[in-house]
Protein backbone atom coordinates (compact mmCIF):
# COMPACT_ATOMS: atom_id res chain seq x y z
CA UNK A 1 0.00 0.00 0.00
CA UNK A 2 1.35 3.19 -1.02
CA UNK A 3 1.46 5.59 1.73
CA UNK A 4 2.84 8.97 -0.17
CA UNK A 5 0.44 11.27 1.30
CA UNK A 6 2.04 13.91 3.29
CA UNK A 7 2.45 14.17 7.01
CA UNK A 8 -0.35 16.46 8.47
CA UNK A 9 -1.30 16.54 12.34
CA UNK A 10 -4.66 14.91 12.45
CA UNK A 11 -7.98 17.35 12.40
CA UNK A 12 -10.20 15.05 13.92
CA UNK A 13 -8.34 13.72 17.22
CA UNK A 14 -9.48 10.60 19.20
CA UNK A 15 -11.44 11.22 22.13
CA UNK A 16 -8.54 9.74 24.62
CA UNK A 17 -6.26 12.64 22.93
CA UNK A 18 -9.11 15.28 23.21
CA UNK A 19 -9.65 14.21 26.61
CA UNK A 20 -6.22 13.90 28.04
CA UNK A 21 -7.29 10.26 29.53
CA UNK A 22 -4.62 7.34 28.54
CA UNK A 23 -5.46 5.06 26.41
CA UNK A 24 -5.07 1.31 28.18
CA UNK A 25 -2.25 -0.71 25.64
CA UNK A 26 -4.18 -3.60 23.82
CA UNK A 27 -3.00 -6.92 25.04
CA UNK A 28 -0.66 -5.58 27.92
CA UNK A 29 0.99 -8.45 29.29
CA UNK A 30 2.22 -9.01 25.27
CA UNK A 31 2.32 -5.53 24.55
CA UNK A 32 5.77 -4.60 22.94
CA UNK A 33 7.45 -8.18 23.87
CA UNK A 34 8.84 -8.89 20.65
CA UNK A 35 12.10 -7.70 20.43
CA UNK A 36 12.40 -5.89 16.70
CA UNK A 37 16.50 -5.34 15.10
CA UNK A 38 16.83 -2.07 14.18
CA UNK A 39 19.79 -2.25 12.20
CA UNK A 40 19.63 -6.02 10.90
CA UNK A 41 19.11 -7.65 7.73
CA UNK A 42 15.58 -7.62 5.53
CA UNK A 43 15.84 -11.35 6.43
CA UNK A 44 16.07 -10.59 9.96
CA UNK A 45 13.87 -8.13 10.54
CA UNK A 46 10.95 -9.81 8.69
CA UNK A 47 11.42 -12.80 11.15
CA UNK A 48 11.29 -10.69 13.89
CA UNK A 49 7.77 -9.60 12.49
CA UNK A 50 7.02 -12.97 11.42
CA UNK A 51 4.17 -14.56 14.05
CA UNK A 52 0.83 -12.16 13.90
CA UNK A 53 -0.10 -13.26 10.16
CA UNK A 54 0.04 -16.93 10.89
CA UNK A 55 -1.89 -16.45 13.98
CA UNK A 56 -4.78 -14.97 11.99
CA UNK A 57 -4.81 -16.97 9.60
CA UNK A 58 -5.44 -20.12 11.76
CA UNK A 59 -9.27 -18.50 11.20
CA UNK A 60 -9.02 -18.77 7.81
CA UNK A 61 -8.07 -22.66 8.02
CA UNK A 62 -10.64 -23.81 11.39
CA UNK A 63 -13.02 -27.06 11.44
CA UNK A 64 -15.25 -24.11 10.22
CA UNK A 65 -13.96 -24.11 6.94
CA UNK A 66 -14.04 -27.83 6.67
CA UNK A 67 -17.82 -27.89 6.41
CA UNK A 68 -18.55 -25.55 4.05
CA UNK A 69 -15.59 -26.44 2.08
CA UNK A 70 -16.08 -30.57 2.05
CA UNK A 71 -20.11 -29.35 1.15
CA UNK A 72 -19.21 -26.96 -1.61
CA UNK A 73 -16.48 -29.77 -3.29
CA UNK A 74 -18.95 -32.63 -3.08
CA UNK A 75 -21.73 -30.80 -4.26
CA UNK A 76 -20.40 -28.57 -6.61
CA UNK A 77 -17.31 -30.29 -7.74
CA UNK A 78 -14.27 -26.99 -7.52
CA UNK A 79 -17.11 -24.08 -8.72
CA UNK A 80 -16.71 -22.67 -5.57
CA UNK A 81 -12.51 -22.63 -5.72
CA UNK A 82 -13.52 -19.17 -6.60
CA UNK A 83 -14.94 -18.25 -3.69
CA UNK A 84 -12.35 -19.38 -2.06
CA UNK A 85 -9.64 -17.32 -3.87
CA UNK A 86 -11.92 -14.30 -3.85
CA UNK A 87 -12.55 -14.49 -0.44
CA UNK A 88 -9.24 -15.05 0.76
CA UNK A 89 -8.10 -11.84 -1.50
CA UNK A 90 -10.83 -9.83 0.48
CA UNK A 91 -8.99 -11.64 3.25
CA UNK A 92 -5.43 -10.30 1.91
CA UNK A 93 -6.90 -6.74 1.99
CA UNK A 94 -8.97 -6.49 5.23
CA UNK A 95 -6.34 -8.07 7.28
CA UNK A 96 -3.63 -5.05 6.14
CA UNK A 97 -5.99 -2.80 6.59
CA UNK A 98 -6.03 -4.05 10.62
CA UNK A 99 -2.60 -4.29 11.04
CA UNK A 100 -2.14 -0.60 9.67
CA UNK A 101 -4.90 0.89 12.11
CA UNK A 102 -3.05 -1.12 15.22
CA UNK A 103 0.45 0.07 13.77
CA UNK A 104 -0.80 3.74 13.39
CA UNK A 105 -2.68 4.64 16.14
CA UNK A 106 -2.03 2.24 18.49
CA UNK A 107 -5.18 0.74 18.91
CA UNK A 108 -7.11 -2.41 18.34
CA UNK A 109 -10.37 -2.24 16.55
CA UNK A 110 -12.26 -2.42 19.44
CA UNK A 111 -10.33 0.19 21.17
CA UNK A 112 -10.90 2.61 18.23
CA UNK A 113 -14.74 1.62 18.42
CA UNK A 114 -14.76 2.22 21.93
CA UNK A 115 -12.96 5.78 21.09
CA UNK A 116 -15.16 6.53 18.28
CA UNK A 117 -18.58 5.85 19.23
CA UNK A 118 -21.54 6.50 21.72
CA UNK A 119 -22.01 3.83 24.18
CA UNK A 120 -25.30 2.18 22.99
CA UNK A 121 -23.53 1.81 19.84
CA UNK A 122 -20.45 0.13 20.98
CA UNK A 123 -22.52 -2.48 23.13
CA UNK A 124 -24.22 -3.38 19.49
CA UNK A 125 -21.07 -3.81 17.63
CA UNK A 126 -19.58 -5.61 20.96
CA UNK A 127 -22.44 -7.78 20.89
CA UNK A 128 -22.13 -8.37 17.04
CA UNK A 129 -18.83 -9.46 17.77
CA UNK A 130 -19.29 -11.70 20.58
CA UNK A 131 -21.83 -13.09 18.58
CA UNK A 132 -19.26 -13.81 15.98
CA UNK A 133 -16.84 -14.98 18.46
CA UNK A 134 -19.66 -17.92 19.90
CA UNK A 135 -20.10 -18.95 16.32
CA UNK A 136 -16.21 -19.72 15.56
CA UNK A 137 -16.57 -21.30 19.01
CA UNK A 138 -19.10 -23.62 18.55
CA UNK A 139 -17.35 -24.54 14.78
CA UNK A 140 -14.31 -25.63 16.82
CA UNK A 141 -15.95 -27.47 19.59
CA UNK A 142 -17.87 -29.54 16.66
CA UNK A 143 -14.53 -30.07 14.55
CA UNK A 144 -12.09 -31.21 17.87
CA UNK A 145 -14.84 -33.21 19.27
CA UNK A 146 -15.35 -34.96 15.93
CA UNK A 147 -11.25 -35.60 15.48
CA UNK A 148 -11.35 -36.98 18.84
CA UNK A 149 -13.94 -39.22 18.56
CA UNK A 150 -12.50 -40.53 15.08
CA UNK A 151 -9.20 -40.50 16.25
CA UNK A 152 -9.69 -41.74 19.66
CA UNK A 153 -13.33 -43.36 19.42
CA UNK A 154 -14.46 -40.96 22.12
CA UNK A 155 -18.55 -40.15 21.98
CA UNK A 156 -19.10 -36.97 20.35
CA UNK A 157 -20.87 -35.37 23.75
CA UNK A 158 -18.03 -36.27 25.81
CA UNK A 159 -15.18 -34.82 23.15
CA UNK A 160 -17.12 -31.48 22.96
CA UNK A 161 -16.98 -31.80 27.06
CA UNK A 162 -13.07 -32.27 26.75
CA UNK A 163 -12.42 -29.22 24.52
CA UNK A 164 -12.97 -27.07 27.76
CA UNK A 165 -9.81 -27.86 29.25
CA UNK A 166 -8.12 -25.89 26.25
CA UNK A 167 -8.50 -23.02 28.42
CA UNK A 168 -5.60 -24.68 30.23
CA UNK A 169 -3.51 -25.20 27.17
CA UNK A 170 -4.23 -21.15 26.23
CA UNK A 171 -2.71 -19.90 29.74
CA UNK A 172 0.13 -22.28 29.83
CA UNK A 173 1.22 -21.02 26.22
CA UNK A 174 0.29 -17.14 27.78
CA UNK A 175 3.23 -17.68 30.85
CA UNK A 176 5.68 -18.94 28.24
CA UNK A 177 4.93 -15.66 26.01
CA UNK A 178 3.91 -14.24 23.18
CA UNK A 179 7.08 -16.31 20.71
CA UNK A 180 5.96 -19.47 22.19
CA UNK A 181 2.49 -18.71 20.98
CA UNK A 182 3.32 -17.87 17.92
CA UNK A 183 5.63 -20.73 17.57
CA UNK A 184 2.77 -23.31 18.62
CA UNK A 185 0.12 -21.85 16.07
CA UNK A 186 3.20 -22.09 13.30
CA UNK A 187 4.07 -25.54 14.05
CA UNK A 188 0.20 -27.14 13.75
CA UNK A 189 -0.24 -25.26 10.56
CA UNK A 190 2.72 -26.72 8.97
CA UNK A 191 1.24 -30.05 10.20
CA UNK A 192 -2.19 -29.28 8.64
CA UNK A 193 -0.76 -28.26 5.27
CA UNK A 194 1.81 -31.09 5.17
CA UNK A 195 -1.35 -33.61 5.74
CA UNK A 196 -3.06 -32.09 3.20
CA UNK A 197 -0.49 -31.71 1.00
CA UNK A 198 0.06 -35.90 0.68
CA UNK A 199 -3.58 -36.65 0.67
CA UNK A 200 -3.69 -33.65 -2.61
CA UNK A 201 -1.08 -36.08 -4.14
CA UNK A 202 -3.23 -39.18 -3.45
CA UNK A 203 -6.24 -37.82 -5.01
CA UNK A 204 -4.38 -36.57 -8.24
CA UNK A 205 -7.31 -34.13 -9.39
CA UNK A 206 -7.41 -33.22 -12.76
CA UNK A 207 -5.48 -30.06 -12.94
CA UNK A 208 -7.52 -28.47 -15.62
CA UNK A 209 -11.01 -28.54 -14.28
CA UNK A 210 -9.03 -27.09 -10.64
CA UNK A 211 -7.89 -24.20 -12.61
CA UNK A 212 -11.60 -23.69 -14.19
CA UNK A 213 -12.58 -23.82 -10.85
CA UNK A 214 -10.81 -20.70 -9.69
CA UNK A 215 -13.23 -18.80 -12.41
CA UNK A 216 -15.83 -17.11 -11.37
CA UNK A 217 -19.18 -18.07 -12.15
CA UNK A 218 -22.75 -16.75 -12.19
CA UNK A 219 -24.47 -19.61 -10.78
CA UNK A 220 -22.80 -19.23 -7.30
CA UNK A 221 -25.08 -15.49 -7.18
CA UNK A 222 -28.21 -17.46 -9.10
CA UNK A 223 -28.70 -20.86 -7.21
CA UNK A 224 -29.98 -20.67 -3.67
CA UNK A 225 -27.92 -23.53 -2.62
CA UNK A 226 -25.32 -22.49 -3.88
CA UNK A 227 -25.13 -19.42 -2.38
CA UNK A 228 -25.38 -20.52 1.12
CA UNK A 229 -22.70 -22.61 1.18
CA UNK A 230 -20.75 -20.25 -0.70
CA UNK A 231 -21.74 -17.08 1.74
CA UNK A 232 -20.67 -19.75 4.47
CA UNK A 233 -17.38 -20.27 3.20
CA UNK A 234 -17.13 -16.50 3.14
CA UNK A 235 -17.77 -16.22 6.34
CA UNK A 236 -15.70 -18.97 7.52
CA UNK A 237 -12.68 -17.82 5.40
CA UNK A 238 -13.64 -13.86 6.17
CA UNK A 239 -13.44 -14.14 9.77
CA UNK A 240 -14.69 -10.61 12.03
CA UNK A 241 -12.92 -11.46 14.89
CA UNK A 242 -9.63 -11.73 12.85
CA UNK A 243 -9.79 -8.05 12.23
CA UNK A 244 -9.64 -7.21 16.18
CA UNK A 245 -7.04 -10.07 16.60
CA UNK A 246 -4.49 -8.33 14.13
CA UNK A 247 -4.97 -4.83 15.06
CA UNK A 248 -4.18 -6.13 18.66
CA UNK A 249 -1.49 -8.50 18.19
CA UNK A 250 0.34 -6.45 15.72
CA UNK A 251 1.33 -4.24 18.41
CA UNK A 252 3.10 -7.60 20.41
CA UNK A 253 6.45 -5.90 18.47
CA UNK A 254 9.12 -3.80 20.13
CA UNK A 255 9.29 -1.52 16.59
CA UNK A 256 10.01 2.46 16.85
CA UNK A 257 7.11 4.52 18.22
CA UNK A 258 7.66 7.07 15.50
CA UNK A 259 6.38 7.89 12.25
CA UNK A 260 9.21 5.60 9.79
CA UNK A 261 9.16 3.43 12.96
CA UNK A 262 5.09 2.74 12.07
CA UNK A 263 5.76 2.55 8.20
CA UNK A 264 8.27 -0.15 8.03
CA UNK A 265 6.40 -1.88 10.33
CA UNK A 266 2.94 -1.55 8.28
CA UNK A 267 5.11 -3.02 5.26
CA UNK A 268 6.47 -6.03 7.44
CA UNK A 269 3.37 -6.92 9.13
CA UNK A 270 1.65 -6.85 5.56
CA UNK A 271 4.18 -8.91 4.42
CA UNK A 272 3.80 -11.44 7.04
CA UNK A 273 -0.06 -11.50 6.66
CA UNK A 274 -0.27 -11.68 3.63
CA UNK A 275 1.70 -15.00 2.59
CA UNK A 276 -0.04 -16.81 5.70
CA UNK A 277 -3.19 -15.96 4.50
CA UNK A 278 -1.61 -17.93 0.77
CA UNK A 279 -1.14 -20.74 2.87
CA UNK A 280 -4.58 -20.23 4.14
CA UNK A 281 -5.94 -20.48 0.69
CA UNK A 282 -3.57 -23.68 -0.17
CA UNK A 283 -5.14 -25.48 2.84
CA UNK A 284 -8.76 -24.14 2.12
CA UNK A 285 -8.81 -25.08 -1.47
CA UNK A 286 -7.36 -28.64 -0.81
CA UNK A 287 -10.08 -29.70 1.44
CA UNK A 288 -12.67 -28.57 -1.09
CA UNK A 289 -10.48 -29.93 -4.18
CA UNK A 290 -10.01 -32.91 -1.99
CA UNK A 291 -13.69 -33.50 -1.46
CA UNK A 292 -14.82 -32.46 -5.33
CA UNK A 293 -12.12 -35.24 -6.23
CA UNK A 294 -13.12 -38.23 -4.09
CA UNK A 295 -16.95 -37.57 -3.25
CA UNK A 296 -18.14 -35.29 -6.43
CA UNK A 297 -16.52 -37.29 -8.99
CA UNK A 298 -17.88 -40.92 -7.70
CA UNK A 299 -21.49 -39.95 -7.15
CA UNK A 300 -20.64 -39.26 -3.05
CA UNK A 301 -22.70 -35.84 -3.65
CA UNK A 302 -24.35 -35.67 -0.34
CA UNK A 303 -21.10 -36.21 1.57
CA UNK A 304 -21.22 -32.79 3.85
CA UNK A 305 -20.28 -34.08 7.26
CA UNK A 306 -16.41 -34.33 8.68
CA UNK A 307 -17.38 -38.19 9.89
CA UNK A 308 -19.00 -39.23 6.32
CA UNK A 309 -15.38 -37.63 4.51
CA UNK A 310 -13.30 -40.09 7.69
CA UNK A 311 -14.94 -43.12 6.12
CA UNK A 312 -15.07 -42.49 2.73
CA UNK A 313 -11.53 -41.18 2.16
CA UNK A 314 -9.03 -44.18 2.57
CA UNK A 315 -11.43 -46.36 0.84
CA UNK A 316 -12.10 -43.89 -2.86
CA UNK A 317 -8.49 -42.68 -2.52
CA UNK A 318 -7.29 -46.08 -2.00
CA UNK A 319 -4.48 -44.66 0.06
CA UNK A 320 -4.52 -46.61 4.01
CA UNK A 321 -3.83 -43.45 5.86
CA UNK A 322 -5.80 -40.99 4.06
CA UNK A 323 -8.79 -41.13 6.59
CA UNK A 324 -6.26 -40.39 9.79
CA UNK A 325 -4.13 -37.19 7.75
CA UNK A 326 -7.95 -36.17 7.37
CA UNK A 327 -8.72 -36.56 11.45
CA UNK A 328 -5.34 -35.61 12.72
CA UNK A 329 -5.32 -32.45 10.64
CA UNK A 330 -8.76 -31.73 11.88
CA UNK A 331 -7.52 -31.93 15.59
CA UNK A 332 -4.74 -29.22 14.74
CA UNK A 333 -6.81 -27.29 13.28
CA UNK A 334 -9.49 -27.45 16.24
CA UNK A 335 -6.31 -26.79 18.78
CA UNK A 336 -5.21 -23.85 17.20
CA UNK A 337 -8.23 -21.91 16.73
CA UNK A 338 -8.65 -22.07 20.15
CA UNK A 339 -5.71 -20.41 20.92
CA UNK A 340 -6.79 -17.83 18.55
CA UNK A 341 -10.65 -17.21 19.92
CA UNK A 342 -9.32 -16.86 23.29
CA UNK A 343 -6.88 -13.94 22.60
CA UNK A 344 -9.72 -12.10 20.42
CA UNK A 345 -11.94 -12.45 23.21
CA UNK A 346 -9.89 -11.33 25.46
CA UNK A 347 -9.28 -8.15 22.90
CA UNK A 348 -12.63 -7.70 22.62
CA UNK A 349 -14.17 -7.47 25.91
CA UNK A 350 -11.33 -5.69 27.22
CA UNK A 351 -11.39 -2.93 24.22
CA UNK A 352 -15.44 -2.73 24.02
CA UNK A 353 -16.13 -2.70 27.74
CA UNK A 354 -12.48 -1.99 29.52
CA UNK A 355 -13.19 -4.73 31.06
CA UNK A 356 -10.29 -7.39 32.36
CA UNK A 357 -10.89 -10.83 33.34
CA UNK A 358 -8.28 -13.54 33.34
CA UNK A 359 -7.49 -15.35 29.64
CA UNK A 360 -8.60 -18.79 31.65
CA UNK A 361 -11.66 -17.29 32.65
CA UNK A 362 -12.81 -16.09 29.73
CA UNK A 363 -11.75 -19.09 27.74
CA UNK A 364 -14.18 -20.81 30.12
CA UNK A 365 -17.79 -18.09 29.55
CA UNK A 366 -16.85 -18.45 25.49
CA UNK A 367 -16.42 -22.44 25.58
CA UNK A 368 -19.04 -23.07 27.89
CA UNK A 369 -21.61 -21.32 25.59
CA UNK A 370 -20.45 -23.06 23.09
CA UNK A 371 -20.50 -26.69 23.92
CA UNK A 372 -24.02 -26.18 25.62
CA UNK A 373 -25.56 -26.36 21.94
CA UNK A 374 -23.53 -29.05 20.69
CA UNK A 375 -23.99 -31.28 23.47
CA UNK A 376 -28.15 -30.45 23.01
CA UNK A 377 -27.87 -30.92 19.13
CA UNK A 378 -26.21 -34.28 19.10
CA UNK A 379 -28.27 -35.48 22.09
CA UNK A 380 -31.30 -34.93 19.99
CA UNK A 381 -30.67 -35.37 16.37
CA UNK A 382 -27.09 -37.41 16.65
CA UNK A 383 -23.89 -36.62 14.63
CA UNK A 384 -26.12 -35.47 11.37
CA UNK A 385 -27.73 -32.19 13.26
CA UNK A 386 -23.86 -31.39 14.54
CA UNK A 387 -22.75 -31.06 10.89
CA UNK A 388 -25.41 -28.64 10.08
CA UNK A 389 -25.27 -26.48 13.22
CA UNK A 390 -21.37 -26.66 11.53
CA UNK A 391 -22.21 -25.18 8.01
CA UNK A 392 -24.73 -22.74 10.16
CA UNK A 393 -22.44 -20.90 12.39
CA UNK A 394 -20.36 -20.47 9.65
CA UNK A 395 -23.16 -18.24 7.89
CA UNK A 396 -23.93 -16.61 11.10
CA UNK A 397 -20.32 -15.84 11.20
CA UNK A 398 -20.67 -13.85 7.47
CA UNK A 399 -23.73 -12.25 8.74
CA UNK A 400 -21.21 -10.62 11.38
CA UNK A 401 -18.76 -9.56 9.25
CA UNK A 402 -20.47 -5.83 8.45
CA UNK A 403 -20.11 -5.21 11.98
CA UNK A 404 -16.23 -5.32 11.56
CA UNK A 405 -15.26 -4.24 8.29
CA UNK A 406 -17.66 -0.88 8.09
CA UNK A 407 -15.83 0.67 10.84
CA UNK A 408 -12.39 -0.99 9.99
CA UNK A 409 -12.40 0.66 6.72
CA UNK A 410 -13.81 4.34 7.81
CA UNK A 411 -11.17 4.78 10.53
CA UNK A 412 -8.54 3.96 8.02
CA UNK A 413 -10.10 6.04 5.72
CA UNK A 414 -9.61 9.28 8.40
CA UNK A 415 -7.23 11.46 7.64
CA UNK A 416 -8.05 13.38 10.67
CA UNK A 417 -7.29 9.95 12.69
CA UNK A 418 -5.22 8.36 11.02
CA UNK A 419 -3.25 10.88 9.49
CA UNK A 420 -0.02 10.05 7.09
CA UNK A 421 -1.35 6.59 7.40
CA UNK A 422 -4.81 7.06 6.08
CA UNK A 423 -5.10 4.22 2.72
CA UNK A 424 -5.13 6.13 -0.74
CA UNK A 425 -8.18 6.78 -1.78
CA UNK A 426 -8.32 3.73 -5.06
CA UNK A 427 -7.74 1.44 -2.09
CA UNK A 428 -10.49 2.93 -0.15
CA UNK A 429 -12.56 2.60 -2.64
CA UNK A 430 -11.60 -1.45 -3.50
CA UNK A 431 -12.21 -1.74 0.58
CA UNK A 432 -15.73 -0.08 0.41
CA UNK A 433 -16.43 -2.81 -2.44
CA UNK A 434 -15.20 -5.30 -0.95
CA UNK A 435 -17.83 -4.49 2.28
CA UNK A 436 -20.61 -3.97 -0.32
CA UNK A 437 -20.16 -7.45 -1.75
CA UNK A 438 -20.14 -8.80 1.76
CA UNK A 439 -23.08 -6.85 2.16
CA UNK A 440 -25.25 -7.69 -0.46
CA UNK A 441 -24.69 -11.42 -0.61
CA UNK A 442 -26.03 -11.23 3.14
CA UNK A 443 -28.91 -9.30 2.39
CA UNK A 444 -29.75 -11.63 -0.50
CA UNK A 445 -29.21 -15.04 1.92
CA UNK A 446 -31.45 -13.25 4.65
CA UNK A 447 -33.94 -12.52 1.82
CA UNK A 448 -33.98 -16.41 -0.04
CA UNK A 449 -33.74 -17.70 3.36
CA UNK A 450 -36.88 -15.58 4.61
CA UNK A 451 -38.54 -16.49 1.36
CA UNK A 452 -38.29 -20.38 1.86
CA UNK A 453 -35.21 -20.60 -0.69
Amino acid sequence: MSDSQSIEPPRRPWRYAETGVELRRSLAEAHATVRVPTRASWARRLLAFLGPGYMISVGYMDPGNWATDLAGGSQFGYTLLSVIMVSNLMAVLLQALAARLGIATSRDLAQACRDSYARPFNLVLWLACEVAIIACDLAEVIGTAIAIQLLFGIPLIAGALITALDAFLVLLLMNRGFRAIEAFVIALILIIAACFAVQIIAAAPPVAAVLRGFVPKAAVVTDPTMLYVAIGIIGATVMPHNLYLHSSIVQTRAYERTEPGKRDAIRWATVDSTVALMLALFVNAAILILAAAAFHSSGHADVAEIGQAYELLSPLLGFGVASTLFAVALLASGLNSTVTATLAGQIVMEGFLDLRIPPWARRLITRGVAIVPVVLVTAFYGDSGTAKLLVLSQVVLSMQLPFAVIPLVLFVSDRGKMGAFAIPRWIAILSWLVAAVILVLNVKLLFDTLMGG
